[in-house]
């Protein structure tokens, strides 16, 4: 048969598919290597969707979503971030992860290089190379708390660098990005003329800190504006399943946006658009039930990290912990969570599936259930358990 392109062929492994493929396939293991939310769906928010279904409101909707959810996305926007964003400027997209290989098709051609954070989501780097772009690493340093630097970020910038990308509060570090920093890197991209990507998968979770957006720091004239946004309810919500999420572009775009969504997916399925809109618009239990249950899960399995001495970065946001476990894994972290599945029955993310930087680290989800996550974490082996020299 014919060859598979080149660029498909050489699409790296999702390590934290791959760990959690293995734990799922591994009776009674406790699975802390994903980010999937433990709580049932709103009453309401189910009853949207199906009242889509029962009245078949099946049928194509515009390309950038039914309009009141689009004023939904903009209004909340509006009231977080205190940015006049218009509905016009929202499409909704099938999940943060086709909305940003939009807004990546949109603004990357072949060669071109586009900034991401090391560690960073995997996808940042798999994206980019499907669409025959390069992305180049900017180094998050434990030294620094995991925290990018002007400077770093500057030293990587070449002709051929289009976009930046950034993530607050990050999957998986959990670190959030201050408004002055967040300032920073704004005036950065315009300096240079680069996009700005925001991936904001996990704005409702901060702790004692405020999420910023990067938006709020954006020009709002066309043709000097250079923020997209991206949002989604999967996390906020729990619809993971149901696909569904926003992308924000700046003013002056809103044409050839809606001719690349045409282009790749026409429309977001009816009943998952209905659903968010319930969700945006109806009562905010859920999440704030989930912003209670994660800080909880933070606290406790925190206690345990530093009472073993694991060095671990305090999460100021999203629903991870990032701990060091470089004490037993022997510089190859990919295969120490492997084993420490077969001989624990507990499943961590490796630090590696989110860049080089990750080496000797994992990620710890918190958004199970408090028994699992603290069972899990207590079977992590203390530092004083190491023998020298191992």
């Amino acid at each position: 048969m014919p060859e598979l392109a080149e660029h498909v062929r050489d699409v790296p492994v999702n390590q934290i598919r791959e760990i959690t493929e293995a734990a799922w396939s591994t009776p009674g293991a406790i699975v802390l290597s994903i980010g999937e939310p433990g709580f049932p769906l709103a009453r309401h928010v189910l009853d949207a969707g199906i009242a889509c279904l029962d009245r078949d409101e099946t049928n194509y909707t515009p390309n950038a979503g039914i309009p009141a959810l689009r004023e939904a996305f903009a209004a909340r926007f509006r009231a977080q971030q205190h940015v006049d964003v218009q509905a016009d400027r929202v499409y909704v997209v099938d999940g943060a992860q086709q909305g940003l290989h939009f807004v990546m098709s949109m603004l990357l051609s072949p060669g071109d290089e586009i900034l991401i954070p090391n560690p960073g989501y995997p996808t940042f780097a798999m994206t980019s190379h499907l669409l025959h772009a390069e992305p180049v690493h900017y180094p998050l340093y434990p030294e620094n708390d995991f925290q990018p630097h002007i400077e770093d970020i500057e030293a990587l910038i070449s002709p051929r660098t289009k976009a930046l990308m950034l993530n607050s509060p990050s999957n998986p570090l959990g670190a959030v990005i201050s408004e002055d920093a967040m300032r920073l890197l704004v005036e950065l991209a315009a300096k240079h003329d680069l996009w700005v990507i925001s991936d904001e998968c996990y704005e409702a979770f901060t702790f004692d800190v405020p999420h910023v957006s990067p938006a709020r720091f954006d020009s709002d004239v066309p043709g000097k504006a250079r923020v997209f946004t991206s949002l989604t309810l999967s996390k906020t919500y729990g619809l993971t399943g149901l696909r569904i999420g926003a992308l924000i572009c700046p003013p002056g775009l809103e044409k050839t946006m809606n001719n690349v969504m045409e282009s790749i997916v026409s429309c977001v399925a009816s009943p998952s658009q209905y659903a968010a809109l319930a969700a945006l618009t109806g009562p905010q239990d859920y999440v704030e039930e989930a912003r209670r249950h994660y800080r909880g899960n933070r606290d406790a399995a925190s206690a345990i990290l530093a009472a073993k001495g694991i060095p671990f970065l305090g999460a100021q946001g999203a629903f991870y912990l990032w701990a060091d476990v470089s004490h037993v894994s022997g510089g190859n972290v990919r295969a120490w969570v492997r084993t420490f599945l077969a001989e624990s029955g507990v499943a961590f993310a490796p630090g590696t599936a989110f860049g080089s930087i990750g080496e000797g680290w994992i990620r710890v989800a918190l958004c199970g259930s408090q028994a699992d996550l603290l069972d899990g974490v207590r079977r992590l082996p203390a530092r004083a358990e190491v023998a020298p020299g191992c």
